[in-house]
């Protein structure tokens, strides 16, 4: 079974692609919400991040204050480090665990959808990385409208994330969305034929 990433920017329309690959009956994990669960309640990250960060951290209904997280987290790269080194590990056992189930039910490609997969602990697990691309300003538009941001605040999230040149280094396939949806459907089944036919 190849374990396949899908990556890219922000409004690239990455989602979608996931999407068409799950209704076509293929497994896809999205490493963004398990990332999300492993700040929840009872995840084993709970007891590390609160010793590094802060008893604080856990709201009065038992939560992880996100906010509070992210400010302490992403103050300094020494910190951004350890918050990396306490959740990844655990995403990384969860996407494994999701690749090992698919495996056993006789699956041949297995997808992990995550905007951070590139540079990450992740990336050595995966077979290949396929990047969804798209037009800056289609991405900002997009951003803009699916999150209800300025256009400022659509172009700092783009900042904030990997360039499309170190993303498309790494990618061994490039599903471009430039254009409408169909357009895009039919490059991410291009993609996956090729990828079953061995090209």
């Amino acid at each position: 079974m190849k374990v396949i990433g899908i990556t890219g920017r922000s409004g690239c329309g990455k989602s979608a692609v996931s999407a068409l690959y799950r209704q076509l009956g293929y497994t896809v994990a999205d490493a963004d919400l398990v990332a999300r669960q492993v700040l929840e309640p009872g995840s084993p990250c709970i007891g590390k991040l609160t010793e590094a960060f802060g008893p604080d951290l856990i709201t009065p209904q038992g939560t992880v204050n996100r906010q509070l997280l992210a400010d302490r987290a992403f103050r300094d790269e020494e910190s951004t480090q350890r918050l990396v080194s306490i959740t990844h590990p655990e995403i990384v056992a969860r996407l494994l665990a999701a690749a090992n189930e698919a495996k056993s039910r006789g699956e041949t490609l297995f997808f992990v959808d995550g905007a951070v997969i590139v540079g990450a602990p992740f990336e050595k697990h995966c077979d290949a990385i396929w990047l969804v691309s798209a037009p800056y300003e289609q991405s900002v538009a997009r951003i803009r409208k699916r999150d209800g941001l300025t256009r400022q605040q659509a172009r700092a999230r783009l900042a904030a994330q990997l360039p499309v040149r170190t993303l498309r280094k790494a990618a061994a396939r490039e599903i471009r969305n430039d254009k409408d949806m169909e357009h895009l459907r039919r490059q991410a089944l291009t993609a996956l034929e090729q990828e079953k036919g061995g090209a």
